[in-house]
């Protein structure tokens, strides 16, 4: 028996529908490799296996923050590989950073399909264009400049024009999207001009530049990463025997972040496919926030008018954020514009109930810093490991505050951006003395009487620095501690998945995991951009700086500019898994004029905000507002002893947590027993109908009225009138007559 699409039969869906559908992010690290092609299946929800099924034409995944799309695709291709359907060698999974390939590669061979080629579109490109350049052009291939910058400042030098360091950073941007748009030098200042961009200089000056950097490229027979593109595009646009003999060796194609690729990749994926239609694509258009690179949500959103009988499946299905932090992030695109914001996916949190989003004020940024701080190390205190925190930031520039503040507290912390980990010399030298020692065997003295495999891990790396205990402060002391207790973890966590795993085993697969860049966690708070935390999580995210001119950033003029503000934002918000916190600074300094003001895009989320406007449609399951009914202007007053509230569960209460409550126990049990019928009549969580805060602040207010009640955080308009006839009935001690229970 087979499948009508010409797969092999699989197993129902029963496991699923029974609770057995597993995490869609952050899985177990060593897993054991399925025994068939169904068992690959098994786990995955309704619509990631649709997405795993669908191998024949084109499909179209658009896939939400935290849904598990990088689990589906590969899924995907595994169960293509491992059903016969598809030969791994003639696949090619595209990405954006080594990193994404790399943790692509390693599920893949988890999997079972470890033929598989994940690969950036630079790394695929290069390798095409090694291989090819003899034949195609003759000769040795141009040396590949690694950093561009240096020759672009002589190439500005040379125009007789200065550039600082910030400028010289930001001409260097602009002529790789000027590359990756397809742009010649001398067209330049007219694209510009089309497109709106704001140009860091002159774009005459601009355009000088750029000629004279290719110039200079040209004499020295160098080419930089978006010459590697370019160039393989025109090879197999002018061979078509070249070009045909990539299109006998990849038959698949699958795209992961389509929403960011730039007309020139678009260019080079066209011609791999050639006439064919075998390609996956993966993309969410609100995740779109490299646009100033030249990446463009366009062709994920074209998709379907260029590909008119292609599969679409939405992913919307969030495993890795509480319902608290799914609620923020769906308000926030509910007051988006755009065509992306058209497109937006209505997420649906898969976990259980977290704390709120935490909002806090500081006078100034490094109380900010400190305050932020103090709060980590309370998590940690509390058992979250530093590992799973993170501080995210707009800019670079803001991470010095924090990282002093950090080190101050006692705290670790890793900065996002450095080197890759299997490239650290610590780890290389950790590797080579593991090598060393399982070579050895049993004729290693340092080994002697240790059969356990963890505990011959720590002897060797004892030797390289590492202690039980780490070392005080941070630096480079404690980056190399971390690093050696890095690879500490990963042995105690290869022996609880294989039990019987030797010294030798360990090594074979630190060297696969070397291979495929696929880096064991580091323990240390990470201090990151919120454009390189895209496709990261941690259970606490701490998002710092949120004020106007930073938060849209000052030089966000258009429209456009100010909506991928907005995106980023959201990419940021969506990182937390079960902890978030949005903090700002009224001033820069101690005893600056306190002139700044939170973000706009959390006006009418944050409690004690008024709403930025009207949302467009489609935005259920964002921040609840009570429209004409209650509107709640200036700062949020403690009612017992009137000191400016800040954090959303006190603003909800009306009161610091550590003033005294007047509330009602009794009126308190009442509530929380009628929500718990109501929460089975309506299907849903008891937090649905009003959160155990919101039944608080009605037990200490006991309100008499429809107004007092509106007046309650957590009490909007849709609430009201659903639920509000019960409620008041219950405060003035009468049975409740029954809510209204249809949605």
């Amino acid at each position: 028996m087979t499948h009508p699409c010409g797969q092999p039969p699989h197993r129902p869906r029963a496991t699923w529908q029974h609770g057995g559908v597993t995490a869609a992010t952050h899985s177990s690290l060593f897993p054991q490799v399925p025994e068939s092609a169904d068992a690959v299946l098994d786990g995955l929800d309704p619509e990631q296996r649709e997405v795993a099924t669908a191998l024949q034409g084109p499909v179209c995944v658009l896939a939400g923050a935290g849904t598990g799309k990088t689990r589906a695709i590969t899924h995907r291709i595994a169960y293509g590989v491992r059903a016969g359907i598809l030969q791994p060698a003639s696949v090619l999974a595209v990405t954006f950073t080594n990193r994404a390939a790399g943790e692509m590669r390693g599920r893949l061979r988890q999997l079972g399909a470890g033929g598989v080629q994940a690969r950036t579109f630079h790394s695929a490109a290069l390798r095409q264009l090694q291989y090819f350049w003899p034949k195609a052009v003759g000769g040795d291939l141009p040396r590949l400049l690694e950093r561009k910058i240096q020759l672009v400042a002589e190439a500005a030098a040379r125009c007789r024009i200065r550039l600082d360091r910030n400028e010289l950073r930001d001409v260097t941007g602009e002529i790789e999207w000027a590359k990756v748009t397809q742009t010649v030098p001398g067209d330049y200042p007219a694209v510009v001009a089309k497109s709106l961009r704001d140009a860091p200089r002159d774009p005459a000056e601009i355009s000088q530049v750029y000629a004279m950097y290719e110039q200079l490229k040209r004499d020295r027979s160098v080419i930089d990463f978006e010459d590697v593109l370019l160039l393989t595009v025109g090879i197999l646009q002018d061979r078509h025997d070249i070009a045909d003999h990539v299109r006998r060796q990849y038959q698949h194609f699958v795209v992961d972040e389509y929403q960011d690729v730039s007309p020139l990749q678009q260019r080079l994926l066209d011609l791999w496919l050639g006439e064919r239609d075998s390609l996956c694509v993966v993309g969410d258009a609100s995740q779109t926030i490299y646009s100033f690179t030249g990446a463009t949500p366009d062709h994920l959103l074209n998709f379907r008018t260029r590909h008119p009988g292609a599969t679409v499946v939405k992913l919307v299905r969030d495993y890795r954020s509480t319902p608290q932090v799914v609620h923020l992030a769906n308000g926030l695109l509910g007051q988006a514009r755009g065509r992306a914001a058209e497109h937006r996916l209505e997420l649906v949190s898969q976990r259980g109930p977290g704390p709120e989003p935490a909002y806090v004020e500081y006078a100034d940024e490094p109380a900010e810093a400190e305050g932020t701080a103090r709060r980590i190390r309370d998590l940690i205190t509390a058992g979250v490991p530093a590992g799973e925190i993170a501080v995210l930031y707009r800019i670079n520039a803001q991470s010095e505050v924090y990282e002093q503040a950090l080190a101050d507290a006692g705290v670790p912390y890793q900065l996002r951006g450095a080197e890759r980990f299997f490239e650290r010399q610590e780890v290389r030298e950790a590797g080579i003395a593991l090598r060393g020692a399982a070579r050895a065997g049993g004729n290693d003295a340092l080994l002697d009487d240790l059969e356990d495999l963890p505990a011959q891990v720590r002897a060797v790396l004892s030797t390289k620095g590492w202690t039980t205990e780490p070392p005080a402060g941070s630096g480079a002391v404690r980056d190399r501690w971390e690093s050696l207790a890095a690879l500490v973890r990963l042995a105690e966590d290869f022996v609880r998945a294989r039990p019987q795993a030797t010294l030798a085993d360990l090594v074979t697969e630190l060297d696969e995991r070397a291979a495929a860049q696929h880096a064991p966690t580091v323990q240390g708070v990470t201090l990151a951009s919120l454009h390189s935390a895209k496709g990261l999580e941690w259970d606490a995210v701490f998002l710092v700086g949120l004020t106007e001119g930073m938060m849209p950033i000052t030089y966000a003029k258009t429209d456009e500019q100010v909506e991928e503000e907005r995106r980023l934002l959201y990419v940021g918000v969506t990182r937390a898994r079960l902890h978030l916190s949005l903090s700002w600074a009224l001033s820069r300094a101690p005893g600056g004029r306190a002139s700044r003001r939170p973000t706009r895009f959390l006006n009418g989320l944050r409690p004690g905000s008024a709403a930025a406007g009207p949302r467009t449609a489609g935005g259920a399951g964002g921040v609840e507002r009570g429209g004409g009914r209650r509107k709640r202007r200036g700062p949020v007053l403690c009612r017992v002893c009137g000191k400016t509230l800040t954090d959303a569960g006190e603003m909800k209460l009306m009161r610091c947590e550590d003033c005294p409550s007047d509330m009602d126990e009794a009126l308190y049990e009442r509530l929380r027993e009628w929500r718990s019928v109501q929460a089975k009549e309506l299907g849903q969580p008891a937090y649905c109908v009003f959160t155990d805060k919101t039944l608080m602040a009605i037990a200490e207010a006991v309100p008499g009225d429809e107004s007092e009640l509106a007046r309650i955080s957590g009490v909007g308009g849709r609430k009201l009138d659903r639920f509000g006839v019960d409620v008041l009935a219950i405060c003035a001690g009468e049975e409740p007559g029954g809510g209204d229970e249809e949605d």
